[in-house]
């Protein structure tokens, strides 16, 4: 019988890393880059790269370090690939779930995860929006007379930032109404804990299970980025089309269907590489 991962020594900064792995590994993901597929910018290596270039990151969460420090080096040791913006959404996502892991005083649950959230600082928020100037996010380019708190302002937001006094739990709660990663922050990562119970119930490889979560999750919510890139009717559409899979061919006909129409469902890969990260904790076999 195989051992648990979660028995074999690894640290939640290691499951993070291969949560990435994992998540990038499945297929068919519609729309998303996975082992048979290349976006004509985004290559399966460059999601290998970035994995392994997150992990300093990631250790420094594990480690008790502040969620913004943590998220800004893992961020910056992603983006040391050809590619550009590879797993973004998915460290926003991993970095406070690593410290609820491997806090003592807390635990990887909806709670726990709320609580390193709600426990965030201006600090924190400082490095989040430095964390925009080491990598192209999809949020266009700062027009003149932009908000000062936009973050397409990166670095530059911080003296509005302390003079407000708005922390990084305040920032996902201004963007919530528009960004599911936000709403993972301020919803206790309802969609990332039911997603991990989905890939512990399930069976076979967990690449696969990691895939048939992700289009669970595709099909129960429109995607934020396909929205942000096509539109709310676009978005809706890729939802209704993935409720329609019913078997793994559907699925990969819907795969090369997206990759064909530039649709890339990227946030609801990031919460299915979170929830890969829940599972892996909780002792899914590989």
């Amino acid at each position: 019988m195989v051992a648990p991962v979660s028995d074999r020594g690894f640290g939640p900064a290691r499951h993070a890393e291969l949560a990435l792995l994992l998540e990038v590994a499945g297929t068919p993901k519609p729309g998303n880059v996975d082992r048979r597929r290349d976006l004509s910018d985004l290559h399966f290596e460059h999601f290998l790269t970035g994995a392994v270039g997150s992990a300093a990151g990631l250790e420094l969460a594990e480690s008790g370090a502040s969620v913004g420090e943590a998220f800004e080096a893992a961020v910056a040791g992603m983006s040391r690939q050809g590619g550009g913006n590879t797993q973004f959404g998915c460290l926003l996502l991993l970095v406070p779930l690593v410290r609820a892991a491997a806090d003592d005083d807390r635990d990887l649950t909806p709670a726990g995860a709320t609580d390193v959230a709600e426990s965030t600082t201006v600090a924190d928020a400082v490095g989040f929006y430095r964390a925009f100037e080491h990598v192209d996010v999809a949020v266009g380019e700062v027009p003149e007379d932009a908000p000062d708190l936009d973050v397409r302002r990166g670095g530059d937001a911080a003296e509005a930032l302390r003079e407000r006094g708005v922390t990084l739990s305040d920032v996902m709660d201004l963007s919530a109404d528009r960004d599911a990663n936000a709403r993972e922050w301020t919803g206790g990562f309802a969609r990332t804990f039911r997603a991990a119970e989905a890939i512990l119930a399930d069976d076979g490889p967990v690449t696969d299970r990691v895939a048939r979560a992700f289009l669970d999750l595709l099909a129960e919510e429109p995607d934020t980025l396909v929205a942000t890139n096509h539109g709310e009717a676009v978005a809706r559409d890729v939802m209704a089309r993935a409720a329609d899979i019913s078997d793994p061919d559907e699925a990969e006909e819907l795969a090369e269907a997206f990759v064909a129409e530039g649709i890339n469902p990227g946030t609801t890969a990031d919460i299915a590489c979170a929830a890969t990260f829940v599972a892996l904790e909780r002792g899914v076999p590989l």
